[in-house]
Order: structure tokens, then sequence, then C-alpha cells
């Protein structure tokens, strides 16, 4: 946990982070680049997004708890919003 970005917390067992971008069409963005890596990753995060506001949510349902699998995907999401 100390190597991820400090606005990631551990809420309810999962890796948690929100984030606030300046528009709905940024928040989307990110989110779409998010979810490419995701995918090829063949690991999805738990995430809603209202307007400019996205909330995400990583835990590794296989095994209900947290693996590699998340901080990987947790430190993508930190490349992508330093690359905003």
């Amino acid at each position: 946990m100390s190597e991820l970005h400090p606005d990631w917390d551990l809420v309810s067992g999962k890796l948690h982070r929100e984030l606030n971008f300046p528009s709905f069409v940024d928040a989307f963005a990110f989110m779409t680049a998010i979810a490419i890596h995701a995918e090829k990753a063949d690991h999805h995060p738990e995430w809603s997004n209202v307007y400019n506001h996205v909330v995400i949510d990583l835990v590794t349902h296989d095994v209900n708890g947290i693996t590699e699998q998340d901080f990987a995907l947790a430190a993508k999401i930190d490349q992508a919003t330093k690359d905003l």
C-alpha cells in the first residue's frame, strides 16, 4: 500500500480511490483509457461515474481479497492520472 498514490485507501477490503475531473468528457476519457488496460489484464475494476466524479474499488473476486492484480491496476490508474 505504501507504494501507491496517497489517495488510495483500504475500504471494506478493497483498494478505493475517488477522482474528480474538469468535465464528464474528461472523466469518461479516463475511464476508457483504464478500461483498455483492465481488459488486456482480464482484471476489471468496480467503478462508477457521476458527471466528473469517478469512484474506483479494486478487489480480486476469485479470492475475495486484494492481490497483485489489484496493485498493478492501481499503478496503471496512478500513471493515467499523471498523464492528464
